[in-house]
């Protein structure tokens, strides 16, 4: 299982080609074999799964139930754009450029590392975000999210 972490600020080329980080491809299972699958994220976001980490997603989304209204529309919503991409010889990646325009990208891209995903974000749109959110906002989700019942607090 790969673990993402850390952020990687790159520019992007006049095709639409940015530098995929040393860093996070040191992180990649020889099974995801540099290949990709890339769609919108949840946030205003492109979302980034190597292959091993995809089959997961596409096993748990295999369990939806497609004949409810809610599980055909989570499916065809976070299906419909995504799109499979490799690293090419010179270890970029090619964004498609209706992926760009959603999440805002033009020159720059920051990768943020996000576990098991990587996370491409305009520079504009992530300090928006990030703004949108105090530190005891921040805190207190964190807190609701990791609290006593992860284990983490133990001494």
């Amino acid at each position: 299982m790969a673990s993402f972490k850390g952020t990687y600020e790159h520019s992007l080329d006049e095709k639409g080609r940015v530098a995929f980080p040393s860093k996070l491809r040191k992180s990649l299972n020889s099974e995801a074999l540099e290949r990709f699958t890339l769609l919108r994220g949840l946030e205003p976001c492109l979302y980034l799964y190597p292959q091993d980490e995809w089959e997961i997603v596409e096993e748990k989304l295999g369990g939806i139930n497609s004949f409810t209204r809610e599980g055909r529309t989570v499916k065809r919503n976070f299906l419909r754009f995504a799109e499979d991409i490799t690293l090419d010889k010179q270890n970029r990646l090619a964004l498609p450029s209706p992926h760009m325009e959603w999440a805002s990208i033009t020159q720059k891209v920051v990768f943020i590392g996000s576990g098991e995903r990587i996370e491409i974000w305009s520079p504009e749109k992530l300090e928006e975000f990030d703004n949108s959110l105090s530190f005891d906002d921040y805190q207190s989700l964190f807190e609701r999210v990791m609290g006593d019942d992860h284990g983490l607090d133990r001494e």
